[in-house]
């Protein structure tokens, strides 16, 4: 029983972790101030980030599930970190048409929201091929 708890606690403390880095990782990597726009009421920063954060939560969720280790659980949770952001500015880079981070900051909800979609579509698609 105490090995479980202990187990269950070693995880659960590395994949919050994990989840912090990365969350701090997005904050320092995206062109706008998420905290501060959300702080303004600013919907699409929310839904934005809010959608990365779960894609993490998808990975981090089937890493812990499927890792051989905790060294492999980590690994593959910053492997979706890695998804994420390659996945966020490469869509920066073909909306040729307007930039996804001033649509952000002007509070562009249909922007939000399909970045809310991609970064769980990410996550998803991360955390299925995380099976040995």
């Amino acid at each position: 029983m105490y090995e479980l708890l202990g187990n269950f606690s070693i995880y659960a403390l590395s994949a919050f972790g994990v989840f912090i880095i990365a969350m701090l990782i997005i904050i320092l990597v995206t062109k706008h101030k998420e905290f501060q726009l959300i702080a303004q009421g600013n919907q699409a920063a929310a839904l934005s980030f809010g959608g990365k954060l779960l894609g993490i939560a998808f990975v981090l969720g089937s890493a812990i599930t499927h890792s051989v280790s905790l060294v492999d659980m980590i690994i593959w949770g910053f492997v979706g970190l890695l998804a994420q952001l390659i996945f966020y500015i490469g869509s920066e880079l073909i909306t040729i048409r307007f930039s996804i981070s001033k649509a952000i900051e002007q509070d562009n909800k249909a922007v939000g929201i399909l970045l809310l979609l991609l970064s769980l579509s990410i996550g998803w698609i991360v955390a299925a091929c995380l099976s040995y």
